[in-house]
């Protein structure tokens, strides 16, 4: 059972304070908190999304520079209050369509109402966007003007919804679309380390089977996979039904009106990268000599584009003069060197050149960055996971089904 949720900026500052049962928590806990995000090192990031204080347990999570964190003076199931705050952080940025610590001052109103509905005595209650929508309206200009105009400040519909008595919460009920289409996405982010003598050390892909549903009634659906055996750490909507999966591996689920993530998945040990990224730091005489080249190292067979490789220069470097051949380059101000390629031209590798001059005093460069590469692969998903079929029952009309496969860089890091 959750005592409360407090929502805090990074700069320490309770943006949003919600008590949730009889028994108050203190905000004194949030100073605690930020005692321990600085003894790691001024980073919440770096600590465990479940730390135990003196007098309670908290749970946080952190969302675009927001933190979400929640307390409980009793023991539960951690992945509950963890799933809950992943649901609210959801939850509010599709309301607010954004979030940061100006949107959810500005919506105090729709915040505490959405919360209210969410979790009830400290215990989640209604997490499905869909019956929230029509429990709790977005908010837009028109009801913002109407609130200034009458006072009532209110969003909450005097109606229940009729998803909330049905076996299916997640979608509405008497849904009619003129045109019944249904879209399935596979979203992948590579993750790779690659030593500074170019040997892979790691490489995983970690994707989502992303939903965009109109369908009128309530339609049936199966999806299948060519190859479901490469999957690993699947996690599922609610609306997927586990035995057929467990079995034979079949996605069968009610999907949910809209858009909505209907898995995610791991894909472990892959061989081989899109690009390579190879840097090379000559030092002498006070002066560092610096050659970066990127190139293909495997053909996906599509377009690799929006390329970047940045790198931190060291602390001891006072000046930098680097050059490209192709694409531009960027000393940002806390010092990091931004190379934006785009796309690798079919007639030359993209290289970058030039020399960083050392701090007085010292000859040669001791401590070499980490290079971090960034890339978008559009028509393709480098796990090599393939969609077999999309079966769509209990429809009227026969649906336009589409498909599509994006791969970008998550954490992909060159070491020099």
């Amino acid at each position: 059972m959750l005592q409360c949720i407090f929502i805090l900026s990074d700069s320490g500052e309770v943006v949003l304070e919600k008590q949730l049962t009889g028994h108050r928590v203190d905000r004194s806990i949030c100073d605690w908190f930020w005692d321990q995000a600085y003894s790691q090192g001024d980073s919440s990031s770096k600590l465990p999304s479940v730390i135990a204080s003196p007098t309670h347990y908290i749970f946080h999570i952190v969302r675009d520079g927001i933190i979400f964190l929640a307390c409980s003076q009793v023991e539960m199931p951690p992945l509950m209050a963890i799933e809950f705050l992943c649901r609210a952080a959801d939850v509010l940025s599709d309301y607010l369509g954004g979030m940061n610590e100006d949107i959810i001052k500005d919506n105090f109103v729709i915040v505490y109402e959405l919360l209210d509905e969410m979790i009830d005595n400290g215990f989640p209650l209604t997490t499905e966007p869909n019956i929230l929508r029509e429990m709790i309206a977005p908010p837009n200009i028109i009801s913002k003007v109407l609130s200034v105009v009458t006072g009532n400040s209110s969003n909450v519909s005097g109606t229940l919804p009729g998803a909330t008595a049905s076996c299916v919460p997640w979608r509405t009920t008497e849904l009619k679309h003129s045109s019944n289409e249904v879209y399935v996405d596979l979203v992948e982010e590579m993750d790779a380390i690659i030593n500074r003598d170019g040997v892979l050390v790691k490489c995983e892909v970690y994707g989502e089977v992303q939903v965009t549903c109109h369908l009128s009634g309530v339609p049936d659906l199966t999806l299948s996979f060519a190859n479901p055996s490469i999957l690993n750490d699947v996690r599922f909507h609610p609306c997927v039904r586990f035995r057929p999966w467990e079995s034979h591996q079949i996605l069968s689920f009610v999907p949910p009106d809209g858009q909505f993530k209907l898995m995610s998945y791991r894909v472990k040990k892959l061989k081989s990268t899109p690009i390579y990224v190879k840097p090379q730091f000559t030092s002498d005489s006070g002066a560092c000599r610096v050659s970066v080249m990127v190139g293909m190292r495997h053909d996906p067979g599509k377009t690799i584009d929006s390329i970047t490789v940045k790198f931190q220069l060291p602390p001891c470097v006072v000046s930098s003069d680097l050059t490209a051949n192709h694409g531009t380059v960027d000393i940002l101000a806390n010092k990091v060197c931004s190379w934006s390629i785009g796309g690798i031209p079919k007639d030359k590798a993209p290289s970058l050149t030039g020399t960083l001059m050392l701090e007085a005093g010292l000859e040669k460069l001791h401590v070499f960055p980490t290079f971090v590469a960034e890339f978008r692969i559009m028509g393709i998903a480098l796990s090599g996971l393939k969609i077999d079929k999309l079966e769509v029952s209990n429809v009227a009309n026969r649906p336009y089904k589409g498909f599509k496969a994006l791969t970008r860089a998550g954490e992909y890091q060159v070491r020099s």
